[in-house]
């Protein structure tokens, strides 16, 4: 068997950084061998760093209770233990730029989970089903950096996994306006119950900065690479609500969509159950058999019974029906820590090394 090659978790104590611990025990590529956070959790073992912040129902992995974290901000020191790192921090926004980009200038490979370098023009955020081939972009990324093999690639916003996969199957009939409504679960803010007791019988109106992200980021990932930078597309136009629900994980999207080539609802549900992307064609230990499932049940999909579909990498869809205004509505669902954020991450590093991006050191 080949040697798996060595993973760092940046930001390894949070809740996000907890998924990453979750999904790379075991993983049969991948095995985390440092783990980073702040000055505060440094020194510790991994177990004792999160002694009651282990927000997660299955229990800390025993390969990773006795790491010692170490800090983040020593840059030279983390990278020198792994072949590359997931981001995962919890900082302003230039501090982590700026923390990526020095992770990516020692030669290690960034794989961020952060928003922060997801409009730098020449860094891919991807989704590996609908545009894997942005991480071509990353030549022109290294050559700005001065690395021959660090980088930074990036998944988008969790918000817009509900509801792109399914648009995105169709986009041979040309969508042109797209309003979209999210019902986002209270683990996407990285709390649950016991630490939000105010989101309990309640729905907050307002998740900041999300709408605009879920209404660019598509864009930005339906766009093209010209000379050295990712270009965003100019359509479909696309405007959204998005609703803090009490849930604990799952992001349920409600859509409507009009098109230049109106399809019929048959093709629409052929080309949902059909679709395929390079992770199904390479077959990386992440990706879900079947992308996009279609329930026919008209109260279906529902978040609590399918946002672990495919072990919560697939995303599901239902209500499909003409509308009076638009050509379609139809309701969208994904895991928004799974899919929409660790797992996610995981895929596109499995991507990257099997495109050759990722190699041992």
């Amino acid at each position: 068997m080949t040697q798996k090659l060595k993973a760092g978790i940046v930001g390894g104590t949070g809740m996000v950084g907890q998924r990453f611990v979750e999904l790379l025990d075991q993983h049969p590529w991948f095995q985390v061998t440092a783990i980073a956070a702040s000055a505060g959790s440094a020194g510790k073992t991994y177990e004792e760093a999160v002694q009651g912040r282990w927000k997660l129902k299955s229990s800390i992995p025993e390969d990773v209770k006795s790491i010692v974290v170490q800090d983040a901000s020593k840059v030279e020191e983390v990278a020198s233990g792994v072949d590359f790192v997931f981001c995962a921090v919890d900082m302003p926004k230039k501090d982590i730029q700026a923390l990526e980009e020095a992770y990516a200038k020692t030669g290690t490979p960034v794989i961020s989970n952060n928003s922060a370098h997801r409009w730098t023009p020449d860094v891919p955020m991807v989704v590996p089903e609908i545009n894997p081939g942005h991480i071509d972009v990353i030549a022109a990324q290294r050559k700005r950096l001065g690395t021959s093999t660090g980088f930074i690639a990036v998944k988008p916003n969790c918000s817009i996994q509900s509801y792109v996969p399914a648009l995105h199957a169709l986009m041979d009939f040309k969508p042109t306006k797209v309003v979209a409504s999210t019902y986002q679960a209270i683990s996407g803010a990285g709390k649950n119950f016991a630490d939000w007791p105010e989101m309990i019988d309640n729905v907050i109106p307002y998740i900041g900065g999300e709408e605009e992200k879920s209404e660019q980021e598509p864009l930005r990932i339906w766009g093209g690479i010209e000379n050295g930078e990712i270009v965003k597309a100019s359509a479909p136009l696309i405007t959204t609500q998005c609703i803090r629900v009490p849930v604990t994980d799952g992001h349920l999207a409600t859509v409507f969509v009009s098109f230049e080539k109106k399809p019929s609802k048959e093709e629409i549900l052929a080309r949902w159950s059909q679709f395929q992307g390079r992770p199904q064609e390479l077959g990386l230990p992440s990706a879900p058999k079947q992308f996009i499932t279609y329930f026919e049940e008209e109260n279906r999909p529902q978040t609590k019974l399918d946002r672990d579909i495919e072990r919560g990498m697939g995303v599901s869809a239902g209500r499909l029906r003409e509308d009076t205004i638009y050509d379609y509505k139809f309701v969208g669902l994904s895991h928004n820590t799974l899919r929409g954020a660790a797992g996610g991450a995981v895929l596109i590093a499995e991507l990257l090394k099997a495109e050759g991006y990722i190699q041992a050191k």
